[in-house]
């Protein structure tokens, strides 16, 4: 069980981890809306890993049959493995990097807060929660943990419906 959800989980983080920063690095560090739709498209495909893992293991191990705990479980641990290595990913990336996310990061929600209209103590208070955000950033119990939340909760709702779906041995059965 274990080897499977370090597989499966290993495969889904670096596939998120890869395209979140070729895309990242794409664009220039612009577009944060695009690219969080973009984000979470690429988690729900790359977390489908999970699906393939649970079904692996069900098949493979259990002989066809897997009741929804154990399902669930094997899901949420592939999902974590998934968000350990987007996690050591986004790091790596981060100390390669000299830590210019946060910075282009912010700069973008200030401009684009400027370029909407915003002034005086409104965009005044927006510059203030970005240098707090900043601060925040930079401490890694922060960083590291709202990093992993990124992956993780979707990596739950993956391994939800994948235990719903494959709880009944008739839906996607053994190959024989």
């Amino acid at each position: 069980m274990l080897r499977i959800a370090l597989i499966f989980g290993a495969i889904s983080g670096s596939i998120i981890i890869a395209i979140m920063i070729a895309g990242y690095a794409w664009s220039d560090g612009e577009g944060f809306g695009a690219s969080q739709a973009l984000g979470y498209t690429v988690m729900i495909i790359a977390l489908s890993m999970i699906f393939i893992g649970v079904k692996r293991y069900r098949d493979r191990d259990l002989g066809g049959v897997i009741k929804f705990a154990p399902a669930f479980a094997m899901g949420v641990a592939i999902a974590a493995v998934a968000g350990v290595f987007y996690v050591a990913g986004w790091e790596t990336y981060l100390a390669l990097s000299d830590n210019a996310f946060i910075d282009n990061y912010t700069a973008g929600i200030i401009e684009a807060k400027r370029d909407a209209g915003l002034s005086g103590a409104a965009l005044e208070a927006i510059i203030a929660n970005m240098e707090a955000l900043k601060q925040q950033y930079a401490n890694p119990l922060y960083r590291l943990p709202m990093t992993f939340i990124e992956v993780f909760p979707v990596g739950l709702v993956v391994a939800l419906i994948t235990a719903a779906i494959l709880r009944n041995p008739k839906r996607f059965p053994a190959r024989g």
